[in-house]
């Protein structure tokens, strides 16, 4: 239990952590910076700053009552909090998990990816070099089948998250209901629509859309990855989306002026490869890219798909590559019916001048966050999670505290109060 200084000392903690975070820009090269210096570490820094501010302000509440007894909820920790987070944003997912299950009081257990283990290690190492006491954060290095099937049905584990694919999800959750039926919450997989409207700049639009599919490889659970286009501007916008592909520099990610590196396995590689090879078969046009980049590493070209169909696999199925369909509309009523035709609901990106249009839209798709002319903004504070079968819970945000807290109700009898 928490004593009278717990929180301060949490929140001083917490800080600590902070400025150590702050080190992980050693020893990484200039070319590199794009994705972690400039993205990730100040994301993360600002997680942790935003948690830490949490930490002295999570309490309960005296509810009225209509009898003679005072009513109280307490917080408390929900206990041993395990998590499993995925590779392609190894650090800032460590961060997402970590930091609001440590503001709460928990312990962690936390598994890392088998591709990626090192940069939870290191922030670990950080942590503790904070003064984060032994034993309240412990990583686990293993590979899923093992460490995270373990850790899905220990019986002393009381919480557990997931971030991942879907398919591994719903075995996360079928393991956590077999075992002590733990808590669970899930931040899945996605299919999101990127809708571009007739009055949008197209310039501007191109490259939103091209920036919210293929960044990090296209490798992003959130990926833009169905490009509606209103048919009015959908010529103009096919070409110009193609040409920015083609202009696309792929290679060395530690290089300086490189934008895609490449894909995190031959696993993902051939799985890429035998969507794009799909997408050929279903009768969708390859517009530009879909071949392999020389003869060592796992480098795609940018690939570009037009005249794509809702039943072709490329247009349902999360690819996790740099594979953009781009499919045309005609009106406002169709294109919520075929972006809301899908298993997921994770994110869509709404880009339109008209704010009526952008109101209508945000209400009627069926997904946890609707960016309107902007894509992956991931501030602390925002609650980032699915419908359907994109997860459940949410992370970030206050949404988020709920997750490692259990509310307890204190009943206690008033001997004649003096008003009820």
């Amino acid at each position: 239990m928490k004593d009278q200084g717990y929180y301060s000392d949490l929140l001083i903690l917490l800080t600590n952590i902070l400025k150590n975070l702050q080190h992980l820009r050693l020893g990484i090269t200039e070319s590199h910076t794009n994705k972690l210096l400039k993205i990730e570490l100040p994301m993360i820094s600002r997680l942790i700053r935003y948690y830490a501010g949490w930490a002295d302000k999570i309490h309960g509440l005296t509810v009225p009552a209509d009898s003679p007894h005072l009513l109280q909820t307490i917080h408390e920790p929900i206990g041993v909090a395990g998590q499993i987070i995925p590779w392609n944003f190894p650090l800032l997912m460590f961060a997402w998990k970590v930091g609001p299950a440590l503001a709460c009081g928990n312990t962690v257990v936390i598994k890392t990816a088998e591709q990626t283990p090192l940069s939870a290690l290191y922030a670990a190492k950080l942590l503790h070099e904070a003064g984060l006491p032994p034993g309240v954060l412990n990583v686990v290095s293993g590979f899923g089948p093992t460490a995270g099937a373990a850790l899905a049905t220990h019986m002393q584990v009381d919480k557990l998250a997931f971030t991942g694919s879907t398919e591994t999800g719903k075995i996360v959750l079928e393991l956590a209901a077999k075992s002590n039926l733990k808590p669970i919450t899930l931040e899945l997989g996605g299919k999101s629509p990127f809708i571009v409207c007739k009055d949008a700049d197209v310039d501007k639009a191109v490259e939103l859309a091209h920036f919210a599919l293929f960044f990090n490889q296209g490798q992003c659970c959130c990926a833009g990855s169905r490009t509606y286009v209103h048919e009015s501007v959908y010529d103009e916008f096919l070409e110009k989306a193609k040409a920015r592909a083609l202009k696309r520099s792929v290679g060395d990610p530690f290089v300086a002026g490189i934008e895609q590196g490449p894909q995190i396995d031959s696993e993902q590689f051939e799985k890429i490869m035998r969507y794009i090879r799909s997408g050929v078969e279903s009768g969708a046009t390859l517009e530009t890219g879909g071949e392999r980049i020389g003869d060592k590493g796992f480098y795609i070209q940018p690939t570009v798909f037009s005249n794509v169909k809702e039943d072709m696999l490329i247009a349902k199925d999360e690819i996790f590559g740099p594979v953009q369909s781009i499919l045309k509309f005609k009106d406002i009523n169709e294109v919520i019916r075929r972006a809301n035709t899908t298993s997921y609901g994770l994110a869509a990106g709404v880009f339109t001048q008209d704010i009526d249009t952008a109101n209508t839209l945000t209400r009627a798709l069926k997904v946890g966050t609707v960016w309107i002319n902007c894509y992956d903004v991931f501030d602390a504070a925002i609650p980032f999670g699915g419908y359907k079968m994109s997860g459940q819970g949410r992370e970030k945000g206050i949404h988020c505290l709920s997750n490692y807290l259990q509310v307890k109700a204190v009943v206690t009898p008033l001997k004649d109060p003096a008003w009820i």
